[in-house]
């Protein structure tokens, strides 16, 4: 027998897939490299001001000190593997933040001990609640000058989340030598403590508290990691990502606290996962693909399918074959199982939101959840957590040509690979038109364009995106003649009325199954999604059902050609007759003024249409007005602008893109069809009446 052994890694027994999350600057890209220093995954601790993080790789990433894309790290904690998704603070790039959000167990949302509870914070933590993603809390920068504790913990639970459970304890905080010292249950009065918080949301815990006999240490950890998992309450951690402190204490926290990826007996399931990013090296031509798999497994050689949806929102399906895998944290493994990320090559066409799998097997199609059967029911997880871009700009290559155009529309195309949201349109005049957040991701755009494709180009001023939706209901139908005809030879009979906000563009038939080729079917509901998107007077026609109602073709005369030219002349008429308004976009705002400075803001908000929701006085510290609204996003610049000189430097401005509400009057630019006091109309035929379903003519 051997009287000696090699010491072994410690075998992996579950998987946490958790993302950071924080508002710009507080430190969650610091957290993650002191992470994954801590517990051995690297060897040298790096610097965000220095650019030599483990997390942030690209070139600008490292010049800006700003995190751009999502990134996976690994680390282990005793049996316990963490996936690392390390996501952008800023909130010009929300929709990486997004993207992570469906792919993850549970979250850490990190808050500056200085700055306290922030806009941001507030909008990711409402995310996080109503998405049911357990969450931890790390107060970062204890060492900081004017860094809180008591304060801080009562902000919290005021402003982001009433049940917490402070974990660690703060030892000289704002100061250097600040330590971090965990809370143990064999003292008393932290049992007491700990017990009374759990109990606002535990009713069997509660009567323990009353009643007695009180509960033990072991039974308490117990009901906070069931808490926890239930996301009715938040353990609170404080410490320093520069120093170290709390940061062990918190990654115990993680290992104990958040509920695991399920593992259960998905091996045999067909497999069905979410690409959540998508990297692509300068001068690289092979992507790289992240994926969580939820289900089934993954080997080298194995072909799968992938499903997204296409600009017109209909179903765009495509086959490849995996040529490399690399299982995150887990080096060699021939397979990627349920429950973990995987890096695969192999796919040229694969886009970030690509779902791996048949078209019904999404993650939120799980039986109660999109971890599985086993996993935390969040029906919300693959639905938008934010609002889409609010501005739209125009590119053009400053180098004059065809041939610059074309490389600079490449160029972008592929950067929507990594960022689906963009929306690349070739315009007219060797343009391209992208949507954006603000204007901090336009930057990045320009110097990655430069940086990584060698094109220099130029952007017009951002303008705010406008979308059309239809008020009432509007018919029209184009019918071939029976006898000399000319023109196009298609019947097309459509119907539009309005839907839902927020649920887009559907297409439904009331012809008879079979009554055209399928051919002809397809080129209609492409089309029709194509001209909606493609809007009025570049405006998107969104929320609204088309029906087709009449069809008919002549064999073999017909082509799907013909279709496809008819399908937008009877498709506007039918919006004529439907009447649309026009909606602009609006951001959520949040403002922090001095006491003396309300009136003249309010005044000057007013005049910019904002709509003040709420009006509070901040307690603690120099008395100052927390505002909070809604904006059109035309206003948002003149703000900015503005605000300096009405506070005396002192006001604080954050906003995001909520939403839309219609456009006021007389603000219409260009052509359309608005009607925005129009009351729903009844159907209008068109050139023929409306009829059932349509037939081949002799």
């Amino acid at each position: 027998m051997p009287t000696s052994r090699t010491p072994r890694a410690p075998r992996i027994a579950r998987t946490l897939n958790i993302g950071i999350l924080a508002h710009v600057d507080a430190g969650k890209t610091s957290l993650t490299e002191r992470l994954l220093f801590d517990h051995g995954a690297i060897d040298r601790l790096g610097s965000v001001d220095s650019g030599t993080t483990q997390t942030d790789t690209g070139d600008i990433e490292r010049e800006r000190g700003i995190t751009v894309r999502s990134a996976v790290a690994s680390f282990t904690v005793g049996s316990a593997q963490v996936n690392l998704i390390d996501t952008p603070g800023h909130s010009d790039f929300i929709a990486e933040v997004e993207r992570a959000l469906g792919v993850l167990d549970g979250a850490v949302l990190v808050l500056s001990a200085v700055e306290g509870v922030q806009a941001q914070t507030r909008v990711l933590m409402k995310t996080l609640r109503r998405l049911r993603l357990p969450t931890l809390l790390f107060v970062n920068k204890i060492d900081r000058a004017g860094a809180r504790q008591d304060g801080l913990l009562t902000d919290i639970r005021d402003r982001l989340a009433p049940h917490i459970v402070a974990m660690t304890a703060v030892r000289g905080p704002g100061t250097r030598d600040a330590r971090a010292v965990p809370r143990s249950l064999d003292d008393a009065d932290v049992r007491t403590q700990m017990a009374e918080a759990l109990a606002e949301t535990d009713d069997a815990l509660l009567a323990r508290v009353l009643d007695g006999p009180p509960p033990t240490p072991a039974e308490l950890r117990a009901a906070l990691a069931a808490g926890t998992a239930d996301c009715r309450v938040h353990p609170v951690f404080f410490g320093s990502a520069l120093s170290g402190q709390g940061v062990g204490a918190l990654a115990r926290g993680m290992a104990r606290l958040l509920p695991p990826a399920p593992a259960g007996a998905e091996a045999a399931a067909a497999p069905y996962g979410t690409v959540f990013a998508v990297e692509r090296r300068a001068g690289a031509g092979q992507k790289t693909a992240c994926l969580r798999l939820f289900a089934g497994e993954l080997t080298v050689r194995q072909k799968v399918t992938l499903h997204r949806r296409g600009p017109g929102g209909t179903p765009v399906a495509y086959t490849g074959q995996l040529t490399s895998l690399d299982v995150v944290g887990r080096p060699g493994a021939g397979r990627l199982t349920a429950g973990n990320i995987g890096r695969v090559r192999g796919l040229p066409e694969v886009r970030v939101g690509d779902r791996l799998g048949p078209a019904d097997a999404a993650p939120d199609a799980a039986p109660d959840g999109p971890n599985g059967p086993d996993g935390p029911a969040r029906p919300e997880a693959d639905q938008p957590h934010f609002a889409a871009p609010s501005l739209s700009t125009v590119v053009r290559a400053r180098e004059p040509g065809p041939g610059p155009a074309a490389r600079l529309h490449a160029a972008l195309v592929s950067l929507a690979e990594q960022d689906p949201l963009i929306h690349t349109r070739a315009l007219p005049g060797g343009t391209t038109s992208v949507l954006l957040y603000g204007e901090v991701q336009k930057e990045i755009i320009a110097a990655t364009l430069a940086r990584d494709f060698g094109i220099e180009a130029d952007f017009e001023p951002s303008r705010p995106v406008h979308v059309e939706r239809p008020v009432g209901v509007g018919e029209a139908c184009e019918e071939m003649a029976r006898r000399h005809h000319t023109g196009l030879w298609a019947t097309i009979g459509l119907r539009v009325e309005p839907a839902p906000a927020g649920s887009g563009v559907a297409f439904r038939y009331e012809t008879e199954l079979g009554a055209l080729p399928r051919a002809f079917h397809h080129a209609i509901e492409e089309t029709v999604h194509d001209t909606l998107l493609q809007g009025h007077g570049g405006r998107a026609v969104t929320d609204c059902r088309v029906t087709l109602i009449r069809s008919g073709f002549s064999s073999p005369l017909s082509t799907a050609r013909d279709f496809r030219e008819l399908t937008p002349v009877v498709l506007e008429r039918a919006l004529r007759g439907a009447g649309t308004r026009v909606y602009e976009p609006c951001h959520a705002f949040e403002l922090e003024i001095p006491h003396d400075t309300l009136a003249p803001v309010t005044a000057r908000l007013t005049a910019a249409e904002a709509e003040i929701a709420g009006v509070a006085e901040t307690a603690g510290g120099a008395p100052v007005w927390l505002l909070e609204g809604r904006i059109p996003a035309r206003e948002v610049h003149g703000v900015k602008r503005w605000l300096p000189g009405l506070t005396r430097g002192e006001g604080v401005w954050w906003s995001r893109p909520s939403g839309d509400r219609p456009l006021g009057p007389g603000r219409e630019t260009g052509p359309g069809r608005e009607t925005p006091s129009a009351a729903p109309r009844a159907p209008q035929a068109g050139r023929t009446d409306s009829a059932p379903s349509g037939h081949p003519f002799p």
